[in-house]
């Protein structure tokens, strides 16, 4: 929750920044004013045009159903290309199942006794592989789909390709995380990075110190590469950074219910303290009592009966599970303390995400979006304006009146 709240300060203090940078650089609502059509878009609509309802002049324009099937093709592609790497992930997935069981019944004595690391060795290997060459081939995808699209303007396009390249990404590389988590361009790299350490600091909360050494070291070696290793950059007018402060905000409220899915799901937080609560020996007498966890490991084990296996084996074996004996009325069906462990880690994901989001959104108020002096000066150089039109007018009309030979007071036009 910390970090969460931490991550929000960041994304509001950008903000305030963002306007302050905006307005030195004299680029508020330069996009709006003075970015130009982009050739390809300009070829392609050039026979349909349009009055610009703010200029008055003619300009290409793209039609509504043009625009939404071009739109509807993109979307679909992007799916299919998800869809792509999802199926790698089950068919890695599988793959492991299936060695797994092959090594370990392999005649070689060496792979035979490590067939876990020849298992998982394989499995990375090949999840490596997957992931290096879906990427170039999205790259190609992405690229595709957004000439496809016929964006109007530069940004635009930017803004459309950018997103695409971090949906594919996101997927591609997080994919096999949130499996392990549940089950088992430069801004890019930097927004996959605050994913990383955002979605994922339930569970290893190191990563968020360690992600800041790393940005400390490469502003340093990104510092000297600029200053004797590159040539200058060509500057390019811009009044934000695009796309990538709504995908910032986007993995914000993904870290959220990621957050609280994982410490509800995957930790032994929630069965502890339904055990402590309902079935430990402090049930009667509250949780501030020594030992009420006493028992918990062989609560939360079950029984199954060898013989059932059809294997010549006998007796029983027990596993991690909220399941009746074998020996019950009701065989291996669910207890009473599994639905109320499901139950408290339902209760526990709603409650955690609307608080937190709670203290973002609180958060979020009460940081501005421009600082005070900024608002000042904006104010301040509104005010200006209209006093020099306001004068403007004013010495216009009393040349008018004194040309006509009209008397006129100093004040009053």
């Amino acid at each position: 929750m910390q970090l969460i709240s931490t991550a929000t300060v960041f994304l509001e203090f950008w903000k305030r920044r963002r306007a302050v940078l905006t307005y030195d650089w004299d680029l508020i609502d330069w996009e709006d004013e003075e970015e130009e059509l982009r050739p390809q878009f300009e070829a392609k609509y050039s026979q349909v045009e349009r009055v610009n309802p703010i200029t008055g002049k003619p300009e290409p324009f793209q039609p509504f159903p043009d625009k939404l099937s071009r739109l509807m093709v993109s979307v679909s592609g992007i799916f299919f290309m998800i869809s792509l790497v999802l199926t790698a992930v089950f068919a890695v997935v599988v793959y492991r199942l299936v060695a797994m069981e092959q090594f370990a019944s392999f005649k070689w004595y060496f792979i035979k006794k490590y067939w876990q690391f020849a298992t998982s060795g394989t499995g990375v290997c090949i999840n490596f592989m997957i992931i290096m060459s879906l990427n170039v081939v999205y790259e190609k995808v992405a690229y595709l789909l957004t000439d496809l699209e016929h964006p109007r303007t530069e940004s635009e396009w930017e803004n459309s390709f950018a997103l695409k390249m971090f949906l594919f990404q996101f997927v591609n590389l997080n994919s096999s995380i949130f499996y392990i988590a549940f089950f088992l361009g430069r801004n890019v790299c930097l927004v996959l990075q605050f994913g990383f350490t955002t979605i994922f600091v339930a569970a290893f909360p190191l990563a968020p110190l360690l992600a800041l050494l790393n940005n400390i070291i490469e502003i340093r070696l990104d510092a000297y590469k600029f200053v004797t290793q590159w040539r200058r950059p060509m500057p390019a007018r811009a009044t934000d950074i695009g796309i990538w402060y709504g995908i910032l905000e986007g993995i914000g409220v993904l870290a959220v219910i990621t957050n609280a899915f994982v410490i509800a799901i995957t930790s032994d937080y929630i069965p502890r303290f339904v055990y402590a609560y309902k079935y430990g020996p402090c049930t009667d007498q509250g949780y501030r009592q020594e030992k009420c966890l006493k028992g918990y490991v062989n609560s939360s084990l079950s029984v199954f009966d060898l013989s059932e296996l059809g294997m010549g084996y006998s007796g029983y074996c027990r596993y991690r599970d909220y399941r009746a004996p074998p020996w019950s009325s009701t065989p291996y069906e669910f207890t009473l303390q599994f639905w109320h462990v499901l139950a408290a880690r339902l209760a526990f994901i709603i409650v955690f995400e609307h608080l937190v989001f709670g203290i973002k959104s609180f958060i979020a108020y009460l940081i501005p979006d421009m600082p005070k002096d900024l608002c000042d000066r904006m104010r301040r150089e509104k005010y200006l304006v209209q006093e020099m039109m306001y004068e403007a007018e004013l010495e216009h009309l009393q040349r008018e009146r004194k040309k006509n030979g009209k008397q006129y007071h100093h004040e009053w036009p």
